[in-house]
């Protein structure tokens, strides 16, 4: 974790923005976002699309929406078992089934995928060829949700493929 840390905090540092920046105490308002952390790496390589920046945001958006559904779930009545059971075996929650949905949704909206993996899911998701993009997101949308009862952390897991081949 301190090594993520730091790495946030080079990052900050060295980023070379025109921000104006206060400092109050050892917080300081130029905050690195990951959008803002995306779009400087993407303005270093002219030669980039934007597919991939774009694909990241609509990753967090899918993240960020998970988190408001996770805090609201009490309210919602989104705990408790779906009835169905994942790939592992595993029996699903409720806030499996709606993350994994949110996932979903939010990547081939994202017009940047070409085919998504889940846990949640035994098959592969095909995006329609009319939202085709290049690249493949692997994710377990909410990991350790068999747990969320107990109050342990929670997450999401992802990792990005490109496809290698423009026809495939």
């Amino acid at each position: 974790f301190q090594t993520f840390q730091h790495y946030f905090i080079q990052i900050n540092l060295s980023s070379g923005s025109m921000a104006t920046s206060t400092k109050i105490g050892d917080i300081s308002t130029d905050a690195m976002t990951l959008t803002r952390f995306t779009m400087e790496e993407q303005m270093k390589h002219p030669s980039a699309s934007g597919s991939l920046t774009l694909l990241l945001s609509s990753l967090a958006t899918a993240c960020k929406a998970t988190e408001a559904a996770v805090r609201k779930a009490g309210i919602a009545q989104l705990y408790g078992i779906s009835g169905d059971t994942n790939t592992t075996g595993d029996e699903q929650k409720k806030l499996d089934v709606l993350a994994n949905d949110l996932f979903i949704n939010l990547l081939k909206s994202s017009y940047q995928t070409c085919a998504m993996v889940s846990e949640e899911n035994e098959d592969v998701i095909e995006v329609p060829v009319a939202k085709h993009g290049r690249y493949i997101v692997c994710f377990d949308p909410l990991d350790g949700s068999s747990n969320i009862d107990c109050l342990v952390s929670i997450g999401s897991i992802f990792g990005i493929y490109r496809r290698e081949d423009e026809d495939g």
